[in-house]
């Protein structure tokens, strides 16, 4: 990601947000930069009027990677 990029990012989410970003950068590289794509395209349309917290970020992180159910069901004999 080039310095313009991170600057938009500074300027559109708190520093929680920041901290869990980068963060899931770590373990998910994908992911994080999906979301990255994201805030600064919503940022850039004017979509986002306030800063992303860290709330806001968990929601479209839900969004845009659900976790699917996994249910085990054994057959007894």
């Amino acid at each position: 990601m080039d310095g313009a990029n991170k600057e938009v990012l500074k300027k559109a989410m708190t520093k929680d947000a920041l901290e869990r970003l980068s963060r899931l950068k770590i373990s998910s590289p994908i992911t994080a930069t999906q979301l990255e794509a994201y805030i600064i395209h919503v940022y850039q349309t004017g979509q986002v009027t306030t800063k992303i917290d860290d709330e806001q970020l968990k929601q479209v992180l839900q969004v845009l990677n659900p976790k699917k159910d996994v249910k085990i069901i054994r057959k007894r004999k």
